[in-house]
C-alpha cells in the first residue's frame, strides 16, 4: 500500500468513528497538548492535516453524502489548491 492510500484509510477511519465536534477538539488538544484522543500520532502538522480532512469528509457525509463521494470532493478540493499554487509559482 502506498503511502497516499494510507491516509486515505486512516481519514476514512477517522471519519467515521468521529463526528466534527470531536475532531475539533482533537485538533484543539493536539495543538495544545502535541497528543490527542482520536488515536492519530505523529508530528502536529501532519496530526492536524489529517484531522482536517477526515473532518471535512466527516461534515459532508453528516449533509447525507456517501463516503465514497466525500473523499472524492475532498481530493478535488485538493487539487485545486495544488493547481493554484503550481500556477503562482509558474507566473
Amino acid at each position: 500500500m502506498n503511502r497516499q492510500e494510507t491516509h486515505i484509510k486512516e481519514i476514512r477511519e477517522l471519519a467515521k468513528k468521529f463526528t466534527p465536534e470531536q475532531i475539533e477538539s482533537c485538533i484543539a488538544q493536539q495543538m495544545q497538548e502535541e497528543t490527542n484522543i482520536c488515536g492519530i500520532s505523529g508530528p502536529t502538522e501532519h496530526v492536524i492535516n489529517e484531522l482536517s480532512k477526515a473532518g471535512f469528509v466527516r461534515d459532508l457525509m453528516d449533509k447525507g453524502m456517501s463516503m465514497t463521494d466525500a473523499v472524492r470532493e475532498l481530493a478535488k478540493r485538493i487539487r485545486l489548491v495544488q493547481m493554484a499554487f503550481k500556477e503562482e509559482k509558474d507566473s
